[in-house]
């Protein structure tokens, strides 16, 4: 039987918990694909889980939740082999094994393909990155040409595609960073406007904002509801903080009036929502820049989860096959 390279988790711990291991290639039933994955973006998500947080998960499993690469096979035909294609969630690393693997099968309604050509890390950013910043943009903020936009955890790979959206999309847009030092990188991502976050902006911005996408979490979605217009809407879309809940939190006290305070958290149907294939034109024609960070080797995954919990990435962490 032909074997795989494979990152398997058997326990939760620390990054050493990531098992490089030979399995068996999986074969895909009808209505499935078979993906010979050549990029895998990191998630968060994917380190809450090897953290032991995320108490569905049975070990022993393959994480990650989103791949992408060459379809290998495809008995019911819904993609031809040799396709370019990507896919996201939908039980990907989770109730089922991912994308830490040279072959993954996933559902076919899980996958879209990608014609315009691009290096593989550039299109192993791209699955959840983008689906989550085109999904808390335009479904649940709803953003508008012309409306100022403020993206709270703008250094973070989310933030960082957010930005570059909603720049393309007409918006006036701000991001925030605790580090002077990324004020440049923010600035080529597609803001116009750079905060430093002391976790207290409210007090330092000038005009108040009509959309807010927050991704650093519970540590400072009260402040950012502060800085909120009377009829805008905050997001909750991402927990860089990695605080999970708020204490005391008192919604009378915390959210303004006639301020909205939404989520986000994408599904395999919003991933086929997205117009994937026309962000990747915009990335081609240089209308649009996402910010890869580190790219790594499957055999470094260790590396790769260490560099992902410190936030040390400047970007979307990518590993190659």
């Amino acid at each position: 039987m032909s074997t795989m390279k494979a990152i398997v988790m058997h326990a939760p711990g620390d990054p050493s918990v990531l098992k490089l291991e030979q399995r068996p290639i999986p074969t895909p039933k009808t209505g499935e694909v078979l993906i010979q994955v050549k990029a895998i973006g990191l998630n968060r998500s994917e380190l809450f889980t090897r953290q032991g947080l995320s108490p569905s998960v049975k070990f022993p499993r393959i994480l990650g939740i989103e791949a992408s690469g060459i379809v290998a096979s495809c008995p019911g035909n819904e993609f031809p082999e040799g396709a370019v294609v990507v896919t996201a969630m939908g039980g990907m690393g989770r109730e089922f094994d991912g994308g830490y693997a040279e072959y993954t099968v996933v559902p076919a309604k899980n996958v879209q393909a990608i014609k315009t050509q691009l290096p593989w890390e550039t299109i192993g950013a791209m699955p959840e990155m983008l689906q989550t910043a085109w999904g808390a943009l335009f479904k649940a903020l709803k953003l508008n040409r012309g409306e100022r936009f403020l993206v709270r955890g703008g250094s973070s790979s989310v933030g960082l595609a957010a930005a570059a959206i909603a720049r393309n999309h007409g918006a006036f847009v701000a991001s925030t960073t605790r580090r002077k030092d990324r004020e440049s990188l923010l600035k080529e991502s597609g803001a116009h406007e750079v905060i430093i976050d002391d976790g207290a902006i409210a007090k330092k911005i000038t005009e108040k904002f009509d959309r807010i996408l927050e991704l650093v979490g519970t540590t400072t979605l009260e402040d950012s509801l502060l800085c909120a217009k009377e009829g805008g809407s905050v997001c909750m879309a991402g927990m860089v903080g990695n605080q999970w809940e708020m204490e005391n939190f008192s919604p009378m006290g915390a959210i303004p009036t006639a301020v909205n305070l939404t989520t986000y958290a994408g599904t395999s149907e919003d991933l086929i929502a997205t117009p994937l294939e026309d962000l990747a034109k915009q990335i081609k024609d240089g209308r649009m820049k996402i910010q890869i960070g580190k790219v790594f080797k499957l055999d470094e995954m260790v590396e790769a989860h260490r560099v992902m919990e410190e936030n040390t990435a400047g970007g979307k962490i990518v590993v190659l096959t």
